[in-house]
This record gives structure tokens, C-alpha cells and sequence, in this order.
């Protein structure tokens, strides 16, 4: 990461992490499928109304990982191998307090906050059920997060892989199990969910326990180091933040669609946000590649190879992720068949498609600008950017325009546009970052 071609390596990082994302999200795309075929349309808008209020809910937690990457990233760069195993120490211990934190949360709260959604009473029982079961397994969700994060600071994305594609089989044959032959309904997806993230964590431990490099995991010495958990918390909370801001906006979406109260429009949202998980991936691995590299290369003191990284990654992610987003639009009714027979979904789906998936690379764009902050330090400039550009834009616009325009597609807008102005802001704030760094540079130089 710090000595070799970027190109080459930023790819051979990237492609697992591409892998990993896609298997993740063809396993919950399965979820989606074998519940909206098997169980019906009423179970298929149950699991999805719960979508952005379970993103939000752990967004907080999981961006708290991203903390976990820049701080043992950094500390390998640094050569530190003492300040990177209190790091990953640090990091499993957060990983798991949090995780029980996150499961109360959900199991008390999911009635109230569902109900704040406008969630329709058509359906909102089986939306309880299906929390309630969900969040059992968020102690196991965290636990491989973190780990798999410690796993990438270093390189290594082929083992998170292999754990994601051991568990995702399982998950998809529970599901088959529980929801077609068992017929339980929202119940077993859930259920099947908690099991498979069980194994992935028990798997991504296993391997950090094994391992007898720097990031080596010994269970007995598992405290949270104070100077570790303050320079994680002071990176992983702005980037939770960060997430928790893009939840919030998508919990008032999902309302402003709830409100329509039909569950064909509710359902057709639910299968469209699903496809759209695929056009992220080449969002994604590229922004993990970056805020991984531009960590290490800090750490290095090689602040030579920072702009390559960040315009290597900025024009992979356009173009990977504008050909994912061209895809699957000319492909929409056909992807979205696969979800539901429901025409009406069908079509509610489509307008979502065409507002959001097919624009979704320039959420990449956006990603690669706070990726790049991130992994040279700044954390919450950037985090302050999006709750204005992005929270305080889309809600600003549900709470107006969409008042006077009760439509779907004035629903959607708000994506895109939200994206583009926060991108201009952010980009200014890189190369402000930028300019500062290359002024360090030319002092340590001198």
C-alpha cells in the first residue's frame, strides 16, 4: 500500500471487497425474493418498511468500524506494532459493548419507531416481528464489521470473503427452509439473518485469534486501551454520524412513502432499493480501498502517493459504478419481476429506478471526497457537510417541494440532487485538506 503499484493493488484490494458486497447483497436479495414469492406481497413491504429504520439504527455502530480501519491502518503504516494490537483489542471490545447497546435499542423501541414511520397497519405487525428477531443478531453484525475491518487495514479481503460466502449460503438455505417449507412467514428470514451473521463473526474471530502477525487477537487480553478508543471514536463517530444523517433522511422518505398508504407502492420501494445495493457495489469497494490506503500512506509519511490514490479511486468508482447504474436501469422491469408479480410494484419500483439507481454513481463520487478525508484525518468537517448537504437538503425538500408535489418522482429527486451539491462542498473541502498536507510535506521535506 505504501511501496507498490497503486493501480494493481488498489484493485487487487478492491475486487474481494467488490466480491464480499455482491454475495452480501445477492443473500439479502434473496431474502427479498424468497419472501416476496413465497410469503406475499404484505410480508415483502413488512421487511421492506423496516429497511431504513434498521439502517439508521445501526449506522451509528457500524460506521463506527470505518474508525477501526484508519486507526490500525495508520499504526501498520507507522510501523507501531505495540499501538496496533491495543488498537484491534480496542476495537472487538467497542464492537461487542456496542453490539448489546444496539440490541436493546431495537427489541424495546421497534413498535414506537415504526409507528412514527406512518408504517401501515396492514402489515406493521409482521414489520415488529421481524425487528424484534433482527436485532438479536446485531452483537454477531458488529463483531464481523470490526473484524473484517482490522482484517482489510492490512490487505487482507479475500478472508472476509470466504466467511460472507459461508454464511450467506446457509442464510439463503435457512431461508429456504423456514420461509417455503416451514412457512414461517417474515419470522424466518430473520431468523435465518441472526444465525448466518452468528457464523460469519465466530469465523472472522477465529482468524484474528489464529493469525501471529500485528494484529494477532488474544481473548484474554480483550481491554479498551483509552488513547485507542479516543482516536477510534474520534474517527468512527463522525463516519456513524455520518451514516445515522443518510439514515434519517431515508427514514423520512420512507414515511413520505408510507404515506401514500398502498402496499404495492411500499413494496415496489422496498424490491428497487434492494437492486439498487447492487449498482453500490462499485461505490463501495473503491471508497474501502481508499480511506484503507489513504490511512497507511499517512501513517507512512508518504503523502506523495495521496492524490494517485484519491484519483485512481475517484475515476474506478465512476466508471464502475456509472456502468452498474446504466445496467440495471435498462434491465429494471425485468430485475424487478424477479421480486414481486405485482405490477403495481413493479411500476412503483421502475420510478425509483430511474431517480435513483440509475444516478447512484455520483453518491461514488461523493463517497471517494470523504473516503480521502478520512484517511488523511479529517473526520468531522466532512461529516458536518453531509448533515447539511445531505440530511438538511432532503428533508428541507420533503417538507416543502413535496408538499405541494405529492408524487413518487418528486420523492426520488431528492437523491441525486442531494448528492451533486454535497459533492461540490466536499470536493472544496479536499483540496483545502489537500493543500494542508502538501504543506506538511514540504516542511518535513525541508
Amino acid at each position: 500500500m505504501t511501496s507498490g503499484p497503486l493501480l494493481k493493488n488498489i484493485i487487487r484490494f478492491a475486487v474481494p471487497v467488490m466480491f464480499s458486497s455482491l454475495l452480501q447483497i445477492l443473500f439479502n436479495a434473496a431474502d427479498t425474493v424468497i419472501v416476496g414469492k413465497f410469503a406475499g406481497e404484505r410480508a415483502l413491504a413488512a421487511v421492506g418498511a423496516t429497511g431504513s429504520l434498521i439502517f439508521m439504527l445501526t449506522s451509528l455502530f457500524n460506521g463506527t468500524a470505518i474508525g477501526a480501519n484508519v486507526i490500525v491502518s495508520h499504526n501498520i503504516g507507522a510501523n507501531n506494532p505495540v499501538r496496533t494490537e491495543k488498537a484491534v483489542h480496542t476495537s472487538i471490545c467497542v464492537a461487542f459493548i456496542s453490539g448489546v447497546i444496539l440490541t436493546t435499542i431495537g427489541m424495546v423501541f421497534a413498535p414506537r419507531l415504526l409507528r412514527l414511520m406512518n408504517t401501515p397497519e396492514a402489515f406493521i405487525d409482521l414489520s415488529v416481528l421481524y425487528m424484534r428477531i433482527y436485532f438479536i443478531g446485531t452483537i454477531s453484525m458488529l463483531v464481523y464489521n470490526f473484524g473484517s475491518a482490522i482484517l482489510r487495514s492490512k490487505g487482507d479481503t479475500r478472508r472476509p470473503l470466504i466467511f460472507l460466502s459461508i454464511a450467506g449460503v446457509l442464510n439463503v438455505l435457512l431461508n429456504l427452509l423456514m420461509v417455503i417449507v416451514l412457512k414461517m412467514s417474515v419470522a424466518g428470514v430473520a431468523i435465518a439473518t441472526v444465525v448466518s451473521q452468528t457464523i460469519s463473526a465466530i469465523l472472522t474471530v477465529r482468524a484474528l485469534v489464529k493469525d501471529d502477525d500485528v494484529t494477532h487477537l488474544d481473548l484474554k487480553k480483550l481491554l479498551i486501551d483509552k488513547p485507542s478508543l479516543k482516536e477510534l471514536l474520534r474517527i468512527g463517530i463522525p463516519a456513524g454520524l455520518q451514516g445515522v444523517v443518510f439514515a434519517i433522511s431515508n427514514v423520512v422518505v420512507q414515511s413520505s412513502i408510507n404515506s401514500f398508504n398502498s402496499t404495492s407502492i411500499v413494496a415496489g420501494n422496498a424490491a428497487g432499493a434492494n437492486i439498487e445495493s447492487f449498482v453500490y457495489i462499485g461505490c463501495a469497494s473503491f471508497s474501502n480501498a481508499c480511506v484503507t490506503f489513504m490511512s497507511q500512506n499517512m501513517g507512512a509519511r508518504r503523502y506523495d502517493r495521496l492524490l494517485k490514490v484519491f484519483g485512481l479511486t475517484m475515476v474506478l468508482t465512476a466508471v464502475t459504478a456509472g456502468g452498474l447504474s446504466l445496467l440495471v436501469f435498462l434491465n429494471g422491469r425485468s430485475l424487478l419481476g424477479l421480486y414481486t408479480d405485482s405490477a403495481l410494484a413493479v411500476d412503483a419500483g421502475m420510478t425509483r429506478t430511474t431517480y435513483v439507481a440509475l444516478w447512484l454513481f455520483l453518491n461514488g463520487i461523493l463517497d471517494i471526497f470523504v473516503s480521502s478525508l478520512r484517511g488523511m484525518g479529517y473526520s468531522m468537517s466532512p461529516t458536518v457537510i453531509m448533515i447539511a448537504g445531505i440530511c438538511g437538503f432532503r428533508l428541507g425538500w420533503l417538507w416543502t417541494v413535496f408538499r405541494t408535489y405529492r408524487t413518487l418522482e418528486t420523492i426520488y429527486l431528492c437523491f441525486p440532487l442531494s448528492w451533486i451539491i454535497t459533492s461540490v462542498i466536499e470536493g472544496i473541502m479536499f483540496v483545502v485538506a489537500f493543500r494542508k498536507v502538501r504543506l506538511l510535506s514540504d516542511i518535513q521535506g525541508s
